[in-house]
């Protein structure tokens, strides 16, 4: 098998190779060469020393020096070089107390994580793999290299790895590995939320976030998202729905775009069910209040996860509207862009429709119907740039206070007065008509 190489990693292993050293390009590098995607980073692994690596090349940054890691500088990018090595005692379920450089290739493939990862590659010797990674791939199977019991003992983060790969690749875990996992994923509890944050985030966006399916079976989900778990455990008996909550939020998974905003949105939009569910009389379950609950929540999870405000504003400003259900015509419309957000608004759409996607088959059809009618109508007041906020008005504060009113609150007050009129009646947003003598001292009347 050849693999094509860029320019730069070749030169690293031509130059690694002159000085007497074995290297070899490894990893998730070669996975993905083989898969015919296109590697994000060529790692290098190598007998040489950090030392030996300093000397051969002319900018060498020292990002893992301690784990043998050496980034080389080709230009503006950089190449991570590692120094075949055996791993002591993992002590904390994430890092080993100390390293141990070996001049043997295999005994450094020991430790990685999976089989497809523990494939490496030079042109002189072709594809290297000693552990089963091309057998794996052919059969679209995620096995640990060894015993899966003690990779993850070593690094639990790994139990994340296994069901984002799975989720990315589309591929099964392996019967042991699953096994391993079920064991062992409250040691998750260890790993940094940062660590979990972007391993979801990563399922999330895979072409199948539906294996958050498989990560609530294994118990993952227990540890890093007990909210997920107890919507999988809460049934939606009414008309509207066909799955548990937990099931609808998976559905809605895969009818909305790979976008982070978008996939978080519908990850946490039903999370307040379970704690909102009311049955009346005729046993048919109701969530009053979900999707404010919901956001409420999401806040909670976001905080967790350690990620950042911006997404986590967005998500909940969705989540709080997600279930928001109006007239399809352009008052309504406009009213709606002014308190989603104008930005926000085609999101809003998309959550609408992925949701409604992921109902039962009652009344759907009127249902997307709307939906569609209320976008059509969005891209009509964008298109003749209707006024729905107040940076749109075209009177501002500067021009009531030339009109005599004193600065302060009621000038916000006012001008919310006339965007509520404009948003209305879009034909009145005109200074002339906003500023009349006798209108505006109506929009001066306190109400």
């Amino acid at each position: 098998m050849k693999i094509n190489l860029p320019e730069n990693a070749k030169t690293i292993l031509d130059t690694i190779h002159e000085a007497g050293f074995e290297a070899y390009v490894v990893g998730g590098c070669v996975r993905d060469a083989v898969l015919g995607r296109v590697p994000g980073d060529w790692d290098i692994t190598t007998n040489a020393v950090p030392e030996d690596i300093k000397k051969l090349f002319k900018r060498t940054i020292d990002t893992g020096i301690e784990h043998g890691t050496v980034t080389v500088m080709m230009g503006k990018e950089g190449y991570e070089v590692t120094t075949y090595r055996i791993d002591g005692k993992y002590e904390d379920n994430r890092h080993p107390s100390e390293v141990t450089f070996t001049k043997n290739l295999t005994e450094d493939m020991k430790r990685r994580d999976f089989t497809i990862n523990a494939m490496a590659y030079n042109e002189e010797e072709g594809l290297i793999d000693r552990f089963g990674g091309l057998e794996d791939i052919e059969l679209g199977l995620i096995r640990c290299v060894g015993n899966p019991y003690e990779r993850f003992s070593e690094d639990a983060l790994r139990i994340m790895r296994a069901i984002r790969f799975s989720a990315q690749l589309g591929y099964e875990i392996e019967e042991q590995t699953i096994e391993a996992i079920k064991e062992l994923s409250p040691t998750l509890e260890k790993i940094s939320a940062e660590r979990i944050q972007v391993e979801l985030v990563k399922l999330l966006l895979s072409e199948h976030p539906d294996k958050l399916r498989q990560a609530y079976e294994m118990g993952i989900t227990k540890v890093i998202l007990p909210e997920f778990d107890a919507c999988m455990e809460t049934e939606q008996n009414n008309i509207h729905h066909a799955f548990s909550v937990g099931e609808h939020i998976i559905q809605t998974l895969l009818n909305i775009r790979p976008d982070r905003v978008l996939r978080l949105t519908m990850l946490m939009h039903d999370m307040g069910k379970p704690v909102t569910m009311t049955v009346d009389e005729e046993g048919v379950s109701h969530f009053y209040g979900h999707d404010l609950k919901g956001a409420e929540m999401a806040k909670d999870i976001f905080r967790r996860l350690k990620f950042d405000r911006d997404t986590m504003d967005k998500v909940c400003n969705l989540i709080k509207y997600h279930d928001w259900r109006f007239p399809a015509d352009a008052k309504n419309v406009r009213r709606a862009m002014n308190k989603v957000g104008v930005d926000a608004f085609p999101d809003f759409i998309e959550v609408r429709y992925a949701d409604t996607m992921a109902q039962s088959d009652y009344q759907r059809e009127e249902k997307i119907a709307q939906i569609e009618e209320i976008s059509a109508i969005y891209e009509e007041i964008k298109s003749r740039k209707e006024c729905v906020t107040l940076k749109d008005l075209a009177v501002n504060g500067s021009d009531l206070i030339g009109k005599g009113v004193t600065p302060g609150k009621k000038i916000g007050d006012v001008l919310g007065r006339m965007l509520s009129d404009v948003i209305d009646n879009p034909e009145h947003n005109s200074k002339e008509y906003l500023l009349e003598p006798e209108r505006l001292s109506t929009f001066l009347k306190d109400q």
